[in-house]
């Protein structure tokens, strides 16, 4: 009885080793390595045919930075022009508390109400102080002309 047990799983480990070996992917050469085994090591060495550079490859963030660098020769970047806004130049007459400002516009009668400006979230973001003579460009919204948005300090 413990014989031909020991023998129906003997047979049956069998099969199952078989039918794995029958599975497995046998190795492939590609272009850039080739599978190179040699009589003093049993274990197949992998050998790089490609030639080696002295520069290394860059990944991810390092990559883009190195574009970013790339591009601080060329000249600046075209920025969208926006539909429903007025774009305007003027001078900061006067500082008020959180971040508003008066802005006097160029071109205006000199009788004209300064418009009431605040900061752009991406000048709030970068600290760009803002002081009172200061040139800045002025986005108005068509429905109220008489408030806007500091979006660039002139330097």
């Amino acid at each position: 009885m413990k014989t031909s047990l020991f023998l129906v799983l003997s047979i049956i480990t069998l099969g199952l080793t078989s039918l794995i070996n029958g599975f497995t992917i046998p190795p492939t050469t590609s272009s850039s390595h080739s599978l190179a085994t040699t009589s003093t090591l049993s274990s197949p060495e992998f050998i790089s045919t490609t030639p080696s550079s002295s520069t290394t490859a860059l990944f991810g963030k390092k990559a883009a930075r190195a574009k970013g660098n790339d591009r601080k020769g060329r000249t600046e970047r075209v920025k969208k022009q926006k539909d429903d806004v007025i774009e305007l130049e003027g001078t900061v007459v006067e500082s008020l508390p959180n971040a508003m400002f008066r802005v006097a516009l160029d071109g205006a009668p000199e009788e004209a109400e300064p418009v009431l400006a605040t900061i752009s979230g991406k000048i709030r973001k970068n600290f760009v102080k803002i002081l009172v003579g200061d040139s800045v460009t002025v986005e108005l919204s068509p429905y109220d002309l008489q408030r806007g948005r500091i979006t660039f300090r002139k330097r």
